[in-house]
């Protein structure tokens, strides 16, 4: 983690220090045709009207642009504000860590401000907890039997999202399609599976997955005319929702090997069984979701086996237990490992909080209308925050993003603009 200083412009000595927080990370993912490496070649960011987005990859506005406001700060001489410290933590994407492992005392300040939020015109001052919760199976192969035909299935074309955000829009799950689709092809043309993979990040809905299989070479007509139903119910079922489905399946080498019955058997049930999505509404704040899970990532390889990834979240840490035993049920009783982590915990909301009232105030004074006061179903650092010093005020908000954690993230230009005068009064 990184903390910069910067003392108090003349005349604003005496007001409390307020802390400006960011994290430096982004979620790293592409389109799967789209030639890009993440340690190595630059962003190609564009503007599309209103937005500026990236060429086939995430655009890492999440939180690069919080980063962005914070170093704007830094470099100005004409902004009027108390004590800064301006905070930016690393990999929050990829489980909070950075956060988690700050050291007491590492930040002194009063008032939190995270930069983190998604919604200009919104302020955020409640998140879930949550944590990961994986399965392992062994991988078990048996020869291809002779008169079988490769198979390779693709799915692509999902919108995804954050596992947080977007969890309630009941889009489409890349994984739980394709074990939909196998578990039928298996019953009613004897396919067997080689591998699967599918899903990439364990904060994003699964947008693609790939299949690698075999059929008895007499099937294949019989193949082709389930998977036409079966592409035909999607749209009806996901009409509105999803309007890109990309499904579709080729022959291909036969594989050498085979996952026994037994193995895709226990598997391709375990996915159907694992819950996905939305588990329980808040009972007081309308339209949050308190309690959801994310069936997130499949991967096949001979030395790690079959490892599957999910994440939990809710506004309740008995919501998260339950929804982690859950998904570690349907799993267990296919004879997976199963490993929960310890998670990370949620961020209360305090409607009395005094730089809620500031923020408040400040955007009233700036816009002429009030802002919303909300809590958010994602996590966000300030839970950790607050547990590492008791009686931290904290608020979340930003300029608006959408679609972020997908190749599709894009952040509202003009949004910026009124988000970085509200940052500048509010501090004031």
């Amino acid at each position: 983690n990184v903390i910069i200083r910067k003392p108090a412009t003349k005349g604003y000595e005496q007001l409390k220090t307020v802390i400006l927080q960011s994290h430096m990370d982004m979620v790293c993912d592409k389109l799967v045709d789209v030639e890009f490496d993440f340690d190595r070649d630059p962003i190609r960011t564009y503007i599309d009207g209103e937005w500026l987005t990236a060429e086939g990859t995430t655009l890492g506005a999440d939180d690069g642009i919080g980063c962005a406001i914070e170093l704007a700060i830094l470099d100005s001489s004409d902004i009027e504000h108390g004590p800064i410290e301006c905070v930016f933590t690393r990999d929050e994407e990829t489980g909070l860590t950075g956060a988690e492992g700050m050291k007491a005392g590492f930040m002194t300040g009063d008032y939190l401000i995270n930069l983190d939020s998604e919604d200009e015109g919104q302020i955020f001052i409640g998140c879930a907890g949550g944590c990961t919760t994986t399965a392992q199976f062994e991988l078990l192969t048996e020869p291809t039997p002779a008169g079988m035909l490769g198979i390779k299935i693709t799915l692509g074309g999902l919108l995804g999202g954050h596992s947080g955000g977007d969890i309630h829009l009941g889009r489409a799950n890349a994984l739980k399609l394709m074990a939909r689709f196998v578990a039928l092809a298996a019953d009613r043309c004897d396919l067997r599976l080689a591998s699967f993979n599918a899903g990439n990040l364990h904060n994003a809905i699964a947008r693609e997955a790939l299949v690698e299989a075999a059929i008895p070479m007499a099937q294949k007509e019989n193949l082709r005319v389930e998977f036409n139903v079966f592409l035909s119910s999607l749209h009806e079922e996901y009409d509105g929702i999803e309007p890109n489905i990309d499904f579709d399946f080729e022959t291909t080498d036969c594989p050498i090997s085979l996952f026994t019955s037994d193995l895709q058997n226990r598997f391709i049930g375990s996915l159907l069984a694992c819950p996905h999505g939305v588990l329980a509404m808040h009972p007081t704040i309308a339209a949050l979701v308190q309690t959801s899970t994310n069936l997130a990532s499949v991967r096949t390889s001979p030395a790690e086996g079959i490892r599957i990834v999910t994440s939990q979240r809710s506004s309740a840490q008995s919501g998260i237990e339950y929804a982690s035993q859950a998904v570690a049920a349907a799993f267990k009783l296919a004879k997976a490992k199963v490993l929960t982590n310890e998670g990370y915990p949620g961020w209360s909301p305090n409607l009395h909080s005094p730089i809620l009232h500031k923020a408040v105030s400040a955007y009233q004074k700036l816009f002429q209308v009030e802002p919303q006061v909300l809590a958010i179903h994602a996590g966000l650092e300030c839970g950790l925050f607050a547990s590492k010093k008791q009686g931290m005020d904290m608020i979340s908000v930003g300029p608006t993003l959408r679609a972020v954690h997908s190749p599709d993230e894009a952040v509202d230009i003009d949004s910026v603009d009124k988000f970085w005068s509200f940052i500048k009064e509010l501090v004031k």
